[in-house]
């Protein structure tokens, strides 16, 4: 599902993908992975949970529970991307990172240019799964865990080794990289 399919539902655990334009590694080129964690600050700020992640160079997974009181998860992702996107672009520019700025400015869409838009940090859309049970959140939360060191990916020797993911925590009892809320304490 993307972000074209408005999901309404609240009180439930969505599986979400969210990915750099054309998969450009901005993440690491800007060194913001701080920017996914703070993003996940506001969302428990707002009663909302992450239950598991990881952040790639390029993409992230996440597992965000919607507290019912709370906007939908289309709203959450949009805000997200856009707060996200502006501190990406912050981060190039003082790096002097032009010719990054330059492609990301190129692929900005003129519907999009006149609303003021500058730069496509992110694909204008994103995966989003709701997860009904525990069996599928498991499934999810372990393709997350092992995504640094499948196919292409040689980020860590071993996935629990990898320090922008929530495994540490679910494998070895550390917390990691960012604090989580342990999925295993919600009620299914």
């Amino acid at each position: 599902m993307t972000t074209k399919v408005r999901q309404a539902e609240k009180d439930v655990v969505f599986f979400i993908t969210i990915t750099c334009h054309n998969w450009m590694p901005l993440f690491d080129t800007a060194n913001c992975y701080d920017t996914v964690y703070n993003w996940f600050n506001v969302l428990k700020k707002n009663k909302n949970k992450v239950l598991g992640y990881v952040l790639m160079p390029n993409h992230f997974h996440a597992l965000i529970h919607v507290d019912k009181d709370s906007d939908e998860i289309n709203k959450l992702v949009a805000n997200g991307k856009r707060f996200m996107a502006y501190d990406v672009v912050k981060r190039l520019d003082e790096k002097g990172l032009h010719e990054v700025l330059f492609l990301l400015e190129k692929a900005v869409q003129p519907g999009e240019s006149v609303k003021g838009k500058l730069h496509q940090v992110f694909e204008p859309s994103f995966d989003c799964k709701p997860c009904y049970d525990k069996k599928f959140l498991e499934q999810k939360l372990d393709y997350i865990h092992r995504n640094p060191c499948s196919g292409k990916w040689n980020l860590a020797d071993e996935f629990i080794g990898y320090k922008h993911s929530s495994a540490a925590f679910y494998e070895l009892d550390e917390t990691g990289g960012y604090g989580i809320d342990d999925y295993r304490l919600t009620e299914w």
